[in-house]
């Protein structure tokens, strides 16, 4: 089914796996766009662009020209050709073609100002689908909100992809899964249509809230993460800051009217595990060199990508302090990163809290799914 008065969509290539036809670029317009060529948005291009032409929409003509010209993006997702069917611009206009589907997937700090930019070049009967984890500070926004607040689309038009999604591992084809939320259950149908793939399964979730809560929140655990392995605080310690992390992010997203079951999920639980286990993650990163002595503003620099992490803690702590819920982990990553705290000390301060009843949030979890 298609949106009211939009054009029919073309039925994207062949969804198998392996062994599946590139689609030419020359065959067909590229009815599908992504708007940002970081590490993220570029894995994007190229999932899609080994089935159907895309455009890859980049910030610059100098960024576009580099990647054009190497048929890859040697900064962000080095070792990686762009199949033949992705189309690389810095032009805007370009997403006058994107009818059926365009992808933003620009760091959270750019989203508004990019989205303004962009929409008078944006079809009418496009998909929009935010793969952005953060919150904007501020307004503390999700960035779904901002999209349909910049671009002044209905919040129904636009959906969200978060998940255990790091970059490097499904750009290079191995196995993934993440969740599609939307108010609009056709909506979330037709983006696992285009997107799905066998090596790349996706899940729908109705509970838009929790969804993009769980992509800002988790990076900032993973902060936390970092420091830990840095310090070698072992496996039973991270598991328990990890556990924990999981429990101050549920506490949150149900203050705000979130599904607490969405918290064990691909965009909860999961994504947690991805992003505070993995090297490959800059969040975890950004801990890890905190925990060395470094300062942020010397971190933010050599970092190869955005650790969004640090761009939302604050937004995730104004908004616990308008639900009067307490984020104890979070506190101390802003104290390390901002207030020039020793990441030792820290973890020292968290250990030190009295302990607790660990189902205390339990009753207003269960009043949640009653509702």
């Amino acid at each position: 089914m298609t949106p009211s008065g939009a054009t029919p969509r073309a039925k994207p290539g062949s969804r198998s796996g392996a062994g599946a036809a590139a689609v030419a670029p020359e065959a067909s317009q590229a009815r599908v766009a992504v708007v940002g060529a970081g590490a993220w948005g570029t894995t994007l291009a190229v999932l899609i662009g080994r089935q159907e032409p895309v455009t890859l929409l980049a910030r610059d003509p100098e960024t576009a020209g580099a990647i054009e010209a190497a048929r890859e993006n040697t900064r962000r997702l080095p070792g990686i050709a762009l199949p033949r069917a992705v189309r690389v611009t810095s032009d805007p206009a370009a997403l006058v073609d994107a009818i059926d589907l365009v992808v933003f997937a620009t760091p959270s700090a750019h989203l508004r100002e990019t989205v303004e930019r962009v929409t008078p070049h944006v079809a009418a009967s496009s998909d929009l689908l935010s793969v952005v984890k953060g919150l904007e500070p501020g307004t503390l926004s999700r960035m779904t909100e901002v999209i349909s607040a910049a671009g002044g689309f209905s919040l129904r038009r636009v959906a969200a992809l978060s998940g255990p999604n790091l970059a490097g591992e499904i750009a290079r084809g191995l196995p993934a899964s993440a969740v599609v939320a939307a108010e609009d259950p056709q909506l979330a149908d037709r983006i696992v249509a285009r997107l799905g793939r066998r090596e790349f399964r996706l899940y729908v979730n109705s509970d838009v809230l929790g969804v993009e809560l769980c992509g800002a929140l988790k990076n900032v655990l993973a902060i936390a993460a970092g420091a830990v392995d840095e310090l070698g605080f072992g496996d039973n310690g991270k598991a328990g800051l990890m556990t924990r992390g999981l429990a101050e992010m549920t506490r949150l997203g149900v203050a705000a009217g979130a599904n607490p079951v969405t918290f064990a999920g691909l965009a909860g639980l999961g994504d947690l595990i991805a992003t505070c286990g993995s090297t490959l993650s800059r969040n975890h990163r950004l801990g890890t060199e905190l925990a060395k002595g470094r300062s942020w503003s010397e971190i933010e620099a050599a970092l190869p990508g955005v650790a969004e992490g640090a761009y939302t803690v604050d937004a995730a702590l104004a908004l616990a302090a308008r639900y009067q819920v307490e984020m104890p982990i979070a506190q101390e990553v802003h104290n390390a990163l901002f207030e020039g705290k020793s990441v030792q000390r820290c973890l020292i301060d968290l250990l030190a809290r009295e302990s607790k009843d660990e189902l205390a949030d339990a009753g207003a979890w269960a009043a949640r799914l009653r509702r």
